[in-house]
């Protein structure tokens, strides 16, 4: 690229900020509006929901039969059973992202990733162009998403794991509590939906449901997503579900019995490198210890950290706490850990540090021995099977990275699943959280995850909100954050534009 291009790119990306910035500040914030029991729960930290704890737990045992005794009795004690009543149905709903099922199937489940409003955030004004845009991206990615999908079978195993953790669950239930769930899985971006699993729970008449994320950190562009497509569907058909009680498990990274799984899973790959390679690594870098660990989690764009995600800082107390486990048995001489994040898209800037730039500099630094862990999913799919276990694997070798081992995702792993069927019996004799609790109790330092026009408000399966008054959420920091989120999205709509006007990418516009 000559000089005289790169002072006109310089210009060129100037002038995009400043029209953003201007664009965004032209059309103001957003007015974000809450239900009384909302603003309640924001300004008294969700507190007020565990005064009706009694409350929620008496509906849940009612509505399961559940008794609600000390849940130590109902494990040790076989005398106490913790059986469902006759004909009183609970169900467990497992939400996750979904996948295309074969390669004809790419292009539309990329529409539907893109055009999700937490996924690719517009200003408001440009809203309606959600779709138009989110057909664009997907038609300019199919080709190398679908790459993608065949060098690993043709598909995404993510169905396929996803009912196989819910079989086991339900299997563990029975034998561990006597308790009969039915199970479902909702898909944010492919089938079966959560609209359809939502639709079955209904025509199979669940009086109690627990809905669980499979997704152990929380973020907006996630879990977030898939409880708002829940919290819309109450919303629009509360008639038809006013009578079922459900409870939400909004996070789960650090529970004591997912950290021992990926511990114990990590742990395997460690104790697999030879005393030849050790000692290889130890003669190339003796200063450094032998072995690391990269935890590669999925990346978020900043701006929603920024604004309030709780994403980056559960990931990091859950490293924190499998990194604790692990130094009970090996020690910091002989352990290094790190993390980085993945799957970073677009021009905007994404958490750091890169996986991709991590890789490299391990390598550069003398470590030959390095166990990838992909710590934010549960289960095999296009981000571990493809871009960690071959494109990230590469990229390691070509950096000196001699002696690869990849953590598996937890999977079916047993403790794994029992932890998880741990966690809905637990989700049963606690107060309930509903979805709304959920979304507003991650949203309280400034995500909106919720957007509500001052004529509507949203009523819960539980009776959450349209209690009364909306107030208005308006603040200098609010503000700052939503605008400046928004003009970044702004530039890249900008840049498609421009590239669309002129059938060629900016890249080669601007002379590279």
């Amino acid at each position: 690229m000559t000089k005289r291009n790169r002072n006109y790119a310089a210009i060129i990306v100037s002038i995009t900020c400043l029209i953003c910035q201007q664009f965004a500040h032209s059309f103001g914030v957003d007015r974000q509006f809450f239900s009384s029991r909302q603003r309640a729960l924001l300004d008294k930290g969700v507190k007020s929901h565990y005064d009706a704890a009694t409350i929620s737990a008496t509906r849940l045992s009612a509505a399961t039969g559940i008794s609600l005794g000390d849940m130590s009795v109902a494990r040790q004690d076989e005398s106490t059973s913790s059986s469902n009543k006759e004909g009183n149905k609970v169900g467990v709903l497992f939400l996750n992202l979904g996948g295309p099922t074969t390669g004809e199937d790419v292009e539309e489940f990329l529409y539907n990733l893109f055009a999700d409003p937490d996924i690719i955030r517009l200003p408001g004004p440009l809203s309606p162009l959600q779709n138009t845009i989110a057909m664009f991206i997907a038609k300019r990615r199919a080709p190398k998403s679908r790459a993608a999908y065949e060098s690993i079978g043709g598909g995404s195993p993510i169905l396929k794991y996803s009912n196989a953790q819910a079989d086991l669950v339900a299997k563990s239930l029975r034998e561990r509590y006597n308790l009969d769930v039915n199970t479902y899985i909702g898909m944010r971006y492919w089938k079966p939906f959560t609209e359809d699993a939502l639709d079955k729970i209904r025509k199979d008449g669940i009086q109690a449901l627990v809905i669980l994320p499979l997704y152990p950190q929380f973020s907006i562009s996630t879990s977030g997503s898939s409880l708002r497509v829940l919290q819309e569907e109450f919303s629009k058909h509360s008639s038809r579900y006013g009578d079922m009680v459900h409870t939400v498990v909004p996070a789960w990274y650090d529970r004591p019995g997912y950290v021992k799984a990926m511990t114990d899973l990590i742990q395997n790959e460690l104790d697999s490198f030879s005393d030849e390679e050790i000692a290889e690594a130890k003669q190339v870098s003796p200063n450094r210890p032998p072995k690391h660990i990269l935890f590669s989690a999925h990346g978020v764009p900043k701006s929603y950290i920024e604004a309030g995600d709780p994403y980056q800082k559960q990931m990091e107390l859950c490293v924190e706490g499998i990194k604790k486990e692990l130094y009970k048995t090996n020690s910091p001489d002989d352990v290094q850990i790190h993390l980085s994040y993945q799957s970073r898209v677009g021009p905007i800037e994404w958490l750091r540090p890169y996986t991709d730039d991590v890789l490299p500099e391990l390598g550069e630094s003398g470590v030959r021995n390095l166990v990838v862990v992909p710590i934010s999913f549960v289960s095999e799919h296009i981000e571990t099977l493809e871009e960690i276990d071959i494109e990230y694997r590469e990229l390691a070798h070509e950096s000196g990275v001699t002696n690869w081992r990849r953590c598996p995702a937890p999977n079916t792993d047993a403790t794994f699943i029992q932890d998880m069927a741990d966690m809905v019996y637990e989700a049963l004799m606690e107060p309930s959280q509903t979805v709304t609790e959920a979304c507003v109790a991650n949203n309280i330092e400034g995500v909106n995850l919720e957007r509500f026009d001052d004529a509507v408000a949203v009523t819960g399966v539980l009776g959450v909100g349209a209690d009364g008054d909306l107030y208005e959420v308006d603040g200098p920091l609010q503000s700052k954050e939503r605008i400046n989120a928004r003009a970044a999205m702004a530039g890249v709509l900008l840049t498609i534009l421009l590239e669309l006007a002129s059938g060629k990418p900016l890249t080669h516009l601007l002379g590279f």
